[in-house]
C-alpha cells in the first residue's frame, strides 16, 4: 500500500479581487491565518505536501480510511475554520473591505483514495500521479454552494456513507474529464456552522479602574481613517511619543486579544486590546499594559465627512495609594506623552490612505 493512499485537500474560496494595497494584504494575512488552523485542526494523522494558494493538500498513505474516520476530520477542519472567522467578525477593528467580507468565506473539502507516489524537492514532498490530478480537477466542479465535502466512488468503495451523521444529505454527480467521467458524492456542511455556539463578546469592564486623565483632540479625517491611525499598532512608533518599534506577538491584524511588546524609551512592556464597539459615527477601543493594568480607552465620534474628535481616558488600578503614587511620581510625565501624542497623529491621518470602500461604510 505504499503507493496508494488518501487524498484530503481544503479549500477556501469566497474572496473577490481587491484592488488596494490594503485590502489585498488583509486578505493575504487573513487566509494565511485560516490555513495555519487548517493544518491545526488536523488530527488523523494527515501529511502536508504542499500550500496551493488557499488550498492545502494533504495526504496519508495506506488503506482505504473508514469514511467515519475521514467525516471526523472534515468536521473538525470545518468547525474550526468558521469558528475562527466568527471570533474574528466579533473581534476585529479593521473596517477594510476584505476584513468585512472574511465572515462569508467558505470551505469544501475534496477527499479521493488512489495511486500516488512523492518526490523530494529540498525539504518538501511533491506528489505526483494520475489521482492527485484527478483529486485536483474535482477543485472545479458544478456545485453551486462552496460548504460542502466531496467523496469519490474510490474512496467510498465497500465503505459505507450512512454511519455518519443523520443530517447529511448525499447527492450523486460526476466530472466530465477526456479521460471519462469521475463519479463522485457531495454534502452540503451548512448545518455543521448553524450548530456551532456563538462567540461571547467581553464588555468593558471599568469597576477595578479609576480614570486619571482625560485628553480630547479633533481631526480633519474621516472617523475610519482615524481609526485605521491610531488602533493599528503598525502605525503606534508613528506617532506615540517615545515609541521606537512594536512587535505583534499573536495576531497581524487589530483585534481584541492582539498582543504587543512596545519598545519605548522607558523600555519594553506588553500591551494587549481588550475592548472595541463600532457604530458607524462612534467607535471605542481600549488597550491594557500587563503589569501596570493601566487601561488606555479611546472614544472616536464622527462629527462630519471630514471631522472626528477622539477622547483618550486614561485609567489606573482603583486604590488610594495607587492614585496617590500616580499623582505624585506619573501624572506629568504620562500627560505630557499623550498630549505629544496626539499631536503627532494629527500629521499621520494626513499621510495614510484607506481605501475608499472601507471610509464609506
Amino acid at each position: 500500500m505504499e503507493n496508494k493512499g488518501l487524498i484530503f485537500i481544503p479549500d477556501i474560496s469566497g474572496f473577490s479581487r481587491f484592488v488596494s494595497e490594503m485590502e489585498i494584504e488583509h486578505s493575504r494575512l487573513i487566509i494565511g491565518e485560516l490555513l495555519e488552523i487548517l493544518i491545526d485542526a488536523n488530527h488523523t494523522g494527515l501529511t502536508v505536501s504542499e500550500i496551493e494558494g488557499d488550498a492545502i493538500l494533504f495526504y496519508k498513505f495506506g488503506e482505504r480510511p473508514p469514511l467515519k474516520e475521514v467525516y471526523g476530520q472534515v468536521k473538525g477542519m470545518f468547525e474550526a475554520f468558521h469558528k475562527n472567522l466568527m471570533t474574528y467578525e466579533n473581534r476585529r477593528y479593521c473596517q477594510c473591505k476584505a476584513c468585512m467580507s472574511a465572515i462569508g468565506l467558505t470551505l469544501k473539502v475534496i477527499t479521493h483514495y488512489g495511486e500516488f507516489t512523492g518526490y523530494k524537492v529540498k525539504d518538501f514532498n511533491k506528489l505526483i500521479g494520475k489521482d492527485i490530478i484527478v483529486a485536483h480537477r474535482l477543485l472545479k466542479n458544478d456545485i453551486a454552494n462552496h460548504e460542502y465535502w466531496l467523496v469519490t466512488a474510490e474512496l467510498a468503495k465497500n465503505n459505507p456513507l450512512s454511519d455518519l451523521d443523520e443530517w447529511i444529505a448525499w447527492r450523486d454527480s460526476k466530472k466530465l474529464t477526456e479521460e471519462g467521467p469521475i463519479a463522485f458524492r457531495y454534502a452540503q456542511l451548512g448545518p455543521l456552522k448553524e450548530q456551532l455556539p456563538q462567540d461571547p463578546i467581553q464588555k468593558l469592564d471599568l469597576t477595578e479602574k479609576t480614570k486619571v486623565l482625560t485628553f480630547t483632540r479633533e481631526y480633519k479625517t474621516d472617523i475610519i481613517t482615524l481609526l485605521h491611525a491610531a488602533a493599528d499598532f503598525n502605525y503606534r512608533s508613528r506617532w506615540m511619543q517615545g515609541v521606537k518599534n512594536v512587535q505583534v506577538e499573536n495576531h497581524f491584524l487589530p483585534r481584541i486579544g492582539l498582543r504587543c511588546k512596545i519598545i519605548s524609551d522607558r523600555g519594553e512592556a506588553f500591551t494587549y486590546a481588550n475592548h472595541y464597539s463600532y457604530q458607524k459615527e462612534r467607535i471605542e477601543f481600549s488597550e491594557v499594559e500587563e503589569g501596570t493594568e493601566t487601561l488606555s480607552h479611546y472614544t472616536l465620534k464622527k462629527l462630519g465627512d471630514r471631522k472626528t474628535r477622539l477622547t483618550l481616558d486614561y485609567y489606573i488600578k482603583k486604590n488610594l495609594f495607587s492614585k496617590l503614587m500616580f499623582d505624585l511620581r506619573n501624572k506629568d510625565k504620562v500627560k505630557s506623552t499623550i498630549t505629544k501624542s496626539l499631536q503627532n497623529l494629527d500629521g499621520l491621518v494626513g499621510k495614510i490612505r484607506v481605501p475608499e470602500s472601507s471610509v464609506r461604510i
